[in-house]
């Protein structure tokens, strides 16, 4: 029988590197309405999991889906105009 060994120094040597840049987090703080809206469909979608939706849950479902598609839209607008680094020409 072989002793079971762990890894930790090894998943663990490069943890001073595996903090976020600035970068990273501004693209996180830009596309925060997008994740919030996805997160609010998917708690209307949560909520008729194990009953069948009423006509109450049919619109906030709905409502939820226009607000996470404008909030797409909204960031593909403002991120419309600058390039990302290592893009085609």
């Amino acid at each position: 029988m072989e002793p079971i060994v762990t890894v930790q120094n090894a998943v663990t040597a490069f943890e001073d590197f595996m903090e976020p840049t600035s970068a990273e987090l501004d693209a996180i703080e830009r596309e925060m309405p997008v994740i919030l809206a996805d997160v609010d469909l998917l708690d209307a979608h949560i909520a008729t999991i194990d009953r069948t939706p009423t006509e109450l849950d049919t619109r906030r479902i709905r409502r939820a889906r226009r607000r996470a598609l404008a909030a797409r839209v909204a960031l593909l607008n403002s991120t419309a105009g600058t390039s990302l680094p290592g893009g085609a020409a």
